[in-house]
C-alpha cells in the first residue's frame, strides 16, 4: 500500500482531491496537523464527499507523533528544493510520500534530515511549483506504475452508446 502524508494541508479542496486520489487507488492517507479545515463527519457530508468512506485516513497531532508510530519509514519528500527529480527514487510497497502545506511546503528540518529523499517534479524555469493535489498524484501514480499498478485495474467498461454518433 502507497501512503500520502501531507504535512499542515490548508486548503480543503486539495485534500479533497488527493482524498479521491486515495480512494482510487487504495493509498493510505497520513493527515499531519493543525489542518486548515474541519474533516469531521458532518464537514465531509456537507461537502458532497461520497467517496470519503474509501479513503484510509490516520490523523496525528504533529511530526512527533507522526515518527513515533512510524520511526523508520521508508520515505519520499516532494519539495521543490530537492536536489534531484522523482525518476530517481525506488519507490517500494509501502513507502510514504511526503508532501507540505500549500504556502511554505515541508519544514527545514524535515528537508534536512531527509535532504537524500528529496524529489523535485521537473518543471521549466520560472515555474515555482505544481498544485499540491497535482503533485501528489503525479508521483503516486509514478510510485504504482513502478510497483505494477497492485490491486488496481487498467481496463475499463465502454458504456453503450446513447444514440448513433452521424460520423
Amino acid at each position: 500500500m502507497l501512503n500520502i502524508v501531507l504535512v499542515e494541508p490548508e486548503i480543503p479542496m486539495n485534500t479533497g482531491n488527493i482524498a479521491r486520489t486515495c480512494a482510487a487507488t487504495g493509498s493510505r492517507l497520513h493527515l499531519i496537523r493543525p489542518l486548515g479545515f474541519d474533516i469531521s463527519d458532518r464537514a465531509v457530508k456537507r461537502a458532497g464527499l461520497d467517496y470519503w468512506p474509501m479513503v484510509d485516513l490516520r490523523v496525528y497531532d504533529n511530526l512527533d507523533c507522526f515518527f513515533a508510530e512510524h520511526p523508520r519509514p521508508d520515505l519520499w519528500l516532494a519539495t521543490t528544493k530537492a536536489p534531484r527529480d522523482y525518476t530517481q527514487a525506488e519507490f517500494r510497497p509501502d513507502c510514504f510520500l511526503f508532501f507540505g502545506k500549500e504556502t511554505a511546503g515541508l519544514p527545514l528540518l524535515l528537508r534536512e534530515k531527509y535532504r537524500e529523499r528529496c524529489l523535485r517534479i521537473p518543471m521549466r524555469p520560472g515555474a515555482r511549483s505544481l498544485n499540491l493535489a497535482n503533485s501528489v498524484a503525479v508521483l503516486a501514480y509514478e510510485a504504482l506504475r513502478r510497483q505494477g499498478f497492485p490491486e488496481l485495474s487498467g481496463v475499463g467498461e465502454m458504456a453503450e452508446p446513447a444514440e448513433t454518433l452521424p460520423f
